[in-house]
């Protein structure tokens, strides 16, 4: 399955499904550690997880390389704040926060949607990261770029 995955600006009209084998989304699927009283993977659900992280790593690709360049134009914008009264410098202030936040949040769905596309090229996705037993289909159908099972990931968000 290795170097099939797409680059953010790749037609997004390629999917995975057209580029993947019947045979390899099989042997994916039967590689998938399921929890007791999941029913196995399908062919057609590894398609559909790889189908939606591939969409959203073109989809962030391209509202990161937005927001960075609307970070950057709003950083030319003047950072002394020479000329402005103080109701624009710190409006001004506000937008760029924002941008940041924005491309933080892009940024962090773009990094585990790639991330998570790695982990099925490796085999191990859908293995909690922390106490490596099964993370659960549901949640992995829910959102597939989770790396934790909800017991792991509900200790960490307590830390």
């Amino acid at each position: 399955m290795s170097g099939t995955h797409h680059q953010a600006g790749d037609d997004p009209r390629m999917t995975m499904e057209s580029s993947m084998s019947d045979h390899d989304a099989e042997a994916i699927a039967a590689s998938l550690p399921v929890r007791d009283g999941d029913e196995p993977w399908t062919a057609d659900e590894v398609r559909e997880i790889i189908d939606a992280l591939e969409s959203d790593v073109h989809r962030m690709g391209t509202a990161l390389a937005k927001a960075e360049n609307d970070l950057a134009d709003l950083m030319k914008q003047g950072n002394d704040g020479a000329g402005m009264d103080t109701i624009d410098v710190g409006s001004s202030q506000f937008e760029r926060d924002q941008e940041i936040s924005v491309t933080r949040n892009a940024r962090a769905v773009y990094d585990q949607s790639k991330l998570a596309l790695q982990l099925l090229d490796e085999g191990t996705w859908g293995t909690c990261e922390s106490c490596g037993k099964a993370v659960g289909k549901a949640r992995l159908q829910a959102f597939p770029r989770a790396t934790m099972c909800v017991k792991c990931k509900q200790r960490e968000e307590r830390r």
